[in-house]
């Protein structure tokens, strides 16, 4: 064994010899034999292509009424003008023409699920689908990050065609992590010990927690079940702090909705639970366990009033509503068959919570937290957005709203994404009918381009199987 050793140490010696000697012939890079490049080409790197999109009628994202005379010019995968038709393109620009197309920021699904439990081939295949229908940016809700952290790098840089991927690392009482989904995104970990699924209770070092969490990469800490008013509280404040957006489930079970808002989350999820307030103490549920239907009639009848005064606080607090409202009318026909289990709230009744917001002025955005089938040509945003003009009543240009400048706050990606302007990635999505006369019309998509590069509808295939 010794042998063995000062032979591995002798061949290290050389190998970092031999390097030395080749790092002073390309004194430009003295580690390039130490990590195997290749001496730089000759020359300047090619310039980013500019391109002129000209002739669309154009919604910026902003809710202000499409415009048309204007061309957007593109470096790179950054816009660098919004002008009128008639002022003088860049020399060298390409020019596209949109002509009697309609042209809005890339849309941005605000919860959807990439790796519960794992499987990188069918992630990508979804990813694929979601960009190929409009989807430039998701927010993941809790995964498995080790296999979501390689798949948004693939995102990010172009390796397979997807939306960026921003995700969140979880954090919720120790109970919440006997549920069976935690295991599959812990496997060969212990779940509720890890930097991505965290296990909280009074003693937690906080600072320390939300450091792990930090160094996942995610975008924005989780908050999910099992956890009292006072430490969602604390977790909120040490996640501000140190810079990290909060994203919470709007009942964190014990800690109520009104908890929940003191806390002053960035962004609170599913508007069915928000009901929950509005229950006798004695009859809300401890556990998130619990899936007790909550009694419908309260919320059919008109605003509810205590659920008003937890949304005027959300309002003037700036916290925004993930409302999924998809997947309970989802789960409304689930619910259809013969001796299937009520959900906790129908969809007649997570439409009418999620109106009452939007007329109280809460910042809606457009999340699902489900997928259509795979064999759909279009992914779940779609629907969602459609049930928030039609079943809520929002206009076609809020729901427009919803899923791009909104969603973008959810993300905490508003200098970048959400609105088409100078300065901000090019993300941008092109249909031939008009979506703020009907949201539908985003069926009708020509091509989508994500970070300056086109993906056109028509090379999308939605899968067979």
């Amino acid at each position: 064994m010794t042998t063995i050793r000062t032979w591995r140490a002798g061949a290290a010696l050389a190998a970092f010899a031999a390097m030395l000697t080749a790092s002073a012939a390309t004194a430009h890079d003295p580690f390039a034999a130490w990590h195997g490049a290749a001496a730089p080409s000759s020359g300047a790197p090619a310039e980013p292509k500019i391109v002129a999109y000209r002739g669309a009628a154009l919604f910026d994202g902003t809710g202000a009424p499409s415009r048309a005379g204007l061309t957007i010019i593109t470096r790179g995968e950054r816009i660098v003008a919004v002008q009128p038709d008639s002022a003088p393109l860049p020399d060298g620009a390409e020019t596209v023409d949109v002509a009697g197309l309609y042209v809005l920021p890339g849309l941005i699904d605000t919860h959807v699920h990439v790796a519960t439990p794992p499987d990188a081939e069918a992630a990508r295949a979804q990813m694929r689908r979601w960009l190929y229908s409009g989807v430039t940016a998701v927010r993941g809700m809790a995964d498995d990050l080790r296999s979501v952290g390689e798949l948004a790098r693939q995102a990010r840089v172009g390796e397979v065609p997807s939306p960026d991927i921003y995700y969140a690392a979880l954090m919720a009482g120790e109970g919440f992590f006997k549920d069976p989904r935690t295991q599959a995104v812990s496997a060969g970990a212990v779940a509720g010990r890890t930097p991505w699924m965290q296990a909280i209770t009074a003693d937690t070092d906080l600072p320390l927690a939300v450091a792990m969490a930090r160094g996942t990469s995610a975008t924005g800490i989780k908050i999910y079940a099992d956890l009292p008013g006072d430490l969602v509280a604390r977790i909120t404040a040490e996640a501000h702090r140190q810079g990290v957006p909060v994203w919470t489930h709007a009942m964190v079970y014990p800690a109520t909705p009104q908890e929940v808002i003191a806390a002053a989350p960035d962004v609170m999820s599913h508007a069915c639970i928000l009901a929950h307030q509005a229950q006798a103490p004695a009859d809300r549920p401890v556990s998130y366990a619990s899936r007790t239907p909550i009694d419908r009639a309260p919320f059919l009848k008109g605003d509810n009033l205590v659920v008003q005064n937890l949304l005027e606080q959300m309002r003037d607090r700036g916290i925004v509503l993930d409302a999924t409202v998809r997947v309970y009318a989802e789960q409304d026909r689930a619910a259809a068959a013969p001796g299937a289990r009520q959900p906790i709230c129908s969809g007649p009744m997570v439409f009418a919570l999620t109106r009452q917001a939007y007329r109280a002025g809460v910042a809606i955005s457009a999340g699902t937290d489900g997928e259509t089938p795979d064999s759909d040509p279009w992914p779940a945003l779609i629907e969602e957005m459609e049930l928030l003009q039609n079943a809520v009543g929002m206009t076609p240009a809020d729901v427009l709203v919803a899923a791009t400048r909104t969603a973008a706050r959810t993300v905490n990606q508003s200098e970048d994404m959400g609105t088409i302007e100078a300065g901000k990635l090019a993300n941008l999505v092109f249909v031939a009918a008009d979506p703020e006369a009907d949201v539908a019309n985003l069926r009708r998509l020509q091509f989508t381009v994500k970070r300056g590069e086109a993906f056109q509808r028509a090379a999308f295939q939605a899968s067979t199987d």
